[in-house]
């Protein structure tokens, strides 16, 4: 079997606040129109008008990812800061209520309201998505059965979303709990085959319920417009190299999973009730508390985790050239992911003896300056 070029592709969603007050801010019109001028196709708007979504090209390796997204990153940062706006990459605002954003008035938006009534009016939340490059249905069929198993893995490393309305969740990622009330979402089904996937998918569409599979929004999906395995379960990254690190460990293991499959083997697959309970687990916990090793019969706790799956995709991060990116899962698990980080930085505003409200807007700046940092 021809290997595939195991590309990829990221696109992320981001929040625009107000230089000085930190509250959210709607983009203008003229924000979108120089950030397009300059992007193109790669920045487009997104439900609400707070929010902007950026997406690389096409990209071989990381290396390349890497420079696409900065670009990217710095062109929106630019171009806001004309309108005294900045970007934040963190799943949810810390203190902005849902109730007082607009959404964008464009057709596809306004039929996603009119479809999905008042549940999508709660969706202040941003995300992430890597897509994979595999070039053939069958195997997109395959990888998307097994990858499944590693998709709480990705979500505990990604975490960003502790805040709500002002209020301390206690989950590390909060987003997952309001994206959870749409439809068609959550742990993809356990298709068997591409034709399986493609008669379900069917049956939605002869009946008009939704125009294509790009009104599915499962956390692994196969692309509705390019050859690829879309994961999409991950909280969206304040660090570049996070955002990197990421991408590569979802490269890493659609080759490890691929290379199983030459060799007539695949990862065991386990009922989506169990991997369920370890999309709680990283939903709730993030990397504080360790992941079901069902194999085992254990909790296992993420320091061990991280090296496991380093052990498991050395291989493929050699050849995809990327082993000090995925070597950054180290740094995630030994300084805590951005929901972690989010509450020290409260912890210290509160130790100062901040209002609840000023708490808040340092947790903003803090996640002002993370986004900053790599560009």
């Amino acid at each position: 079997m021809q290997e595939p070029a195991f590309s990829i592709g990221i696109e992320e969603e981001y929040l625009l606040v107000d230089r000085d007050t930190l509250a959210l801010a709607d983009a203008p019109e003229a924000l979108m129109t120089a950030c397009v001028a300059e992007l193109e196709d790669q920045v487009s708007p997104e439900f609400l008008q707070c929010q902007i979504e950026v997406g690389t090209k096409v990209c071989t390796d990381v290396a390349a990812a890497r420079e696409d997204l900065r670009r990217l990153r710095s062109a929106v940062s630019k171009h806001a800061a004309d309108f005294n706006l900045v970007p934040i990459a963190a799943s949810c605002h810390p203190l902005a209520d849902w109730k007082s954003q607009p959404h964008t008035d464009k057709q596809r938006y306004n039929d996603l309201q009119q479809a999905l009534g008042g549940v999508v009016r709660r969706m202040l939340i941003c995300g992430m998505h890597v897509h994979v490059g595999l070039n053939d249905d069958t195997l997109r069929a395959d990888l998307m059965r097994q990858m499944s198993y590693f998709l709480p893995h990705l979500l505990a490393l990604s975490t960003s979303s502790p805040f709500w309305q002002g209020e301390d969740t206690g989950m590390a990622s909060y987003r997952i709990s309001v994206f959870d009330n749409l439809p068609r979402t959550g742990l993809p089904p356990q298709f068997e085959s591409w034709e399986d996937y493609h008669r379900s998918v069917t049956a939605l569409t002869d009946l008009g319920l939704i125009e294509d599979s790009s009104k599915i929004w499962w956390d692994l999906r196969p692309s509705h417009q390019f050859p690829t395995l879309e994961t999409r379960i991950m909280d969206v990254q304040p660090r570049l190299e996070h955002t990197l690190t990421l991408a590569a460990l979802n490269q890493c293991l659609m080759r490890m999973l691929w290379r199983l499959r030459v060799k007539n083997q695949r990862w065991r697959i386990y009922d989506r009730f169990l991997i369920g309970e370890n999309r709680w687990r990283a939903q709730r916990y993030g990397v504080t508390e360790g992941l079901v090793d069902f194999g085992r019969g254990e909790i296992v706790p993420w320091p061990e985790l991280a090296e496991e799956l380093l052990v498991l995709i050395e291989e493929d991060a050699g050849i995809l050239c990327c082993l000090a990116e995925v070597e950054g899962v180290r740094d995630i698990v030994s300084g805590g992911t951005s929901a972690s980080r989010q509450r020290a930085s409260r912890a210290g505003a509160e130790a100062q003896g901040e209002s609840d409200k000023d708490q808040m807007r340092a947790v903003v700046a803090h996640l002002i300056e993370e986004f900053h940092a790599d560009l």
